[in-house]
């Protein structure tokens, strides 16, 4: 595979090990990154010899805020148009103006590559104009997504990524971060080895740190690092009467950062969370772990997640919790060893060949991809009540059944364990999407999902031709059976995408010229590879709309979505519902929550407004119907998610 990689920390040679892991699996990879940058309060240069390399462009910028900055444009230029690339990585923040000028040159360039991006942003922010435009941009385009944090993947996926974000870590080399050979415990009563390395900034909290420090005379402290806050803290150690037991020891790197750290016992990481900022990642509790040297965190943003069950988390900004854990730790040489092991353990996920294997496999995504072999066939069924239809649906299946209840009915069990199927109990009633995620969760292998209602039916030849027909198209997502209902007329299943433009197109009576584009959920086949890129179904929408998001946001990422040919299933239509009054307020409401997600406020605005006209149309044209298109027209201006709310208020 042949990648573009683009980000200015490129900039720091040992952050280059992504790269250099790609290499070694056989890839071509193309790096760009700033020829000089601000890291940590210094300055770093790509090196002469790296410059000479041919795997390598050291590029000017103006700016120096990592949102704020631009390239070059010229070397970007020639990057784009020197090889045919199949993936373009994107290593810079979605809102950030370098981001914005790489893809205005991919554009003008005519390069067509698909692009992944990456972000570590895990606080919302709602940034001015342009920087949020250029991030919703940017990201309702991407191939990929690859934050470093869940907290930034879901802020991701909010602000309209279409895709499932897969959280890849900021890695390390393990030829330089690893355990010492040997290590000799001190013997007991001897002062214990707290170490700090970082920044010396206020957001770090290594004032908190200091503190406390002061109750136990038993801790010894080095800070390894450099910062604007240094002469601060320098002062408040000598204030304290701690200069005997708190030594600054300066910047370091490399070999000379890991023997810091296998010089410790505990490592010390008190971030503080502040409303702009909490931590992103942080590769010092990573690089110690490596080390064998537990860690004690604050929970400010990622670092629960980073740290996990290999070190002990107290709340951030609280001293005497901070000084207490550090003490119990350094007082039991067995919990240290145990979370040195857990840390060893955990970081080895982490390594530079660990990252590279996930972007691998994100890139494979990226470009469609297709498995090495067809997966097979798993059938997923949402079942609310009605066992009976449950039984005739699946009852002659020769796939692989997974029947998810949301009612917790006894009957509905009893019919899937008589038919072989999986069973799971959803625990309540979350809607169609909710039931499909959870199925898809269960499986431990790809594989193509048909998705079949409890009140459709379909053959098991039906089913192999579909998949046949889906695997022929290798951009097709998913293919829709077409369907009849109990008295044999034919029942509608591909649709176009309920735009603003098409609720007026409707209004208008020019409906029957739009183009299907999405096939309903009834029955319809999902491709593994889109389901590994799309991700899952989104939970927000309950009973309506979601096939028609997870298709929408399947098209934006290059997929599109086929009707299959010389078969047919049958669909008793509204089958497990029994009150179209509420039926129709879901669908209704599932309109609007598509319509908001996709084209904003203003979108939904317009759509409303084509709905009601085209309501009103019909009322008029149509005396013998008039009773429901005026309880449409009623549901669209008094708001159809408002109306939902106040139904399930008078469910509950």
């Amino acid at each position: 595979m042949r990648i573009l990689r683009l980000s200015h920390s490129g900039v720091v040679a040992a952050w280059r090990g992504r790269d250099e892991a790609l290499r070694a699996a056989g890839h071509v990879v193309h790096l760009v990154c700033a020829e000089r940058w601000d890291e940590g309060g210094r300055t770093v240069t790509v090196s002469a010899a790296d410059r000479a390399g041919a795997d390598l462009s050291a590029v000017r910028t103006w700016g120096t805020h990592p949102a704020l900055f631009v390239y070059d444009p010229r070397p970007l230029w020639r990057a784009l148009g020197e090889s045919a690339w199949d993936v373009l990585d994107l290593h810079e923040e979605p809102f950030a103006l370098a981001s914005a000028e790489f893809l205005l040159l991919r554009w003008l360039r005519r390069c067509h590559a698909p692009y992944v991006i990456y972000s570590a942003q895990n606080i919302t922010k709602r940034y001015p104009i342009p920087f949020r435009w250029f991030e919703r941009t940017i990201l309702r385009h991407a191939a990929g997504a690859y934050p470093c944090n869940q907290a930034a993947g879901r802020i991701m996926r909010r602000k309209g990524f279409p895709g499932a974000a897969e959280v890849v870590p900021l890695g390390f080399d393990p030829a330089v971060f690893h355990p010492a050979p040997s290590r000799d415990e001190p013997p007991p009563g001897s002062t214990v080895r707290i170490g700090y390395a970082g920044r010396l900034a206020p957001h770090k909290g290594v004032a908190t740190l200091v503190a406390a420090l002061e109750p136990y005379p038993q801790l010894s402290l080095t800070l390894c690092g450099s910062g604007p806050q240094e002469q601060q803290l320098r002062q408040l150690v000598a204030e304290r009467g701690l200069s005997d037991r708190v030594t600054f020891a300066g910047s370091r790197s490399g070999e000379a950062l890991a023997d810091f750290y296998r010089s410790l016992d505990v490592l010390a990481v008190p971030s503080l969370a502040t409303p702009s900022w909490i931590e992103q990642f942080c590769r010092v509790a990573v690089e110690a772990m490596a080390c064998g040297v537990p860690v004690v965190a604050t929970d400010s943003g990622a670092l629960p997640e980073v740290v996990g069950d290999a070190g002990v988390i107290v709340p951030a900004g609280d001293a005497l919790a901070l000084g207490a854990a550090l003490a119990a730790l350094g007082a039991d040489e067995a919990r240290r060893q145990r979370l040195a092991a857990a840390g060893m353990t955990r970081a080895g996920s982490m390594t530079w060949t660990q990252v590279a294997t996930q972007l691998r496999r994100l890139y494979g995504a990226a470009t469609h991809e297709p498995l090495a072999e067809p997966p097979p066939v798993r059938v997923v069924v949402v079942a609310y009540h009605r066992a009976d239809l449950l039984e005739t649906a699946i009852a002659d299946l020769h796939y692989p059944v997974t029947v998810v209840d949301n009612s917790a009915d006894p009957q509905v069990r009893a019919v899937a364990r008589r038919c072989g199927a999986t069973y799971l109990d959803a625990g309540r009633n979350g809607g169609f999407g909710a039931g499909v995620n959870l199925a898809l969760l269960s499986f431990d292998s790809p594989a193509d999902v048909l998705l079949l209602n409890p009140d459709a039916t379909i053959s098991n030849d039906a089913i192999a031709r579909m998949q046949q027909q889906l695997r022929a198209v290798p951009d097709a997502a998913t293919i829709a059976a077409p369907q009849t209902d109990p008295a044999g007329r034919s029942a509608r299943v591909m649709w176009p995408f309920p735009t603003p433009a098409e609720s007026w197109r409707a209004a208008l009576g020019l409906g029957r010229w739009s183009r299907p584009q999405f096939g309903i959920g009834s029955i319809l086949m999902l491709r593994a590879e889109a389901i590994a890129q799309v991700g899952g179904f989104d939970e927000d929408f309950f009973l309506y709309a979601e096939e028609t998001d997870w298709a929408y946001r399947a098209r934006s990422m290059g997929w599109r979505h086929l009707l299959a040919r010389d078969l047919s299933g049958s669909h008793e239509a509204a089958a497990t519902s029994s009150d179209p009054a509420r039926r129709e307020t879901h669908f209704a409401a599932g309109h609007e929550r598509f319509s908001r997600k996709h084209f904003g406020a203003l979108g939904w605005t317009v759509t409303r407004a084509g709905v009601i006209v085209g309501a009103a149309g019909r009322w008029a044209l149509q005396p013998a119907r008039r009773p429901a298109h005026l309880a449409r027209a009623q549901r669209y201006l008094r708001g159809p998610m408002a109306q939902e709310t106040t139904l399930s208020q008078g469910a509950g």
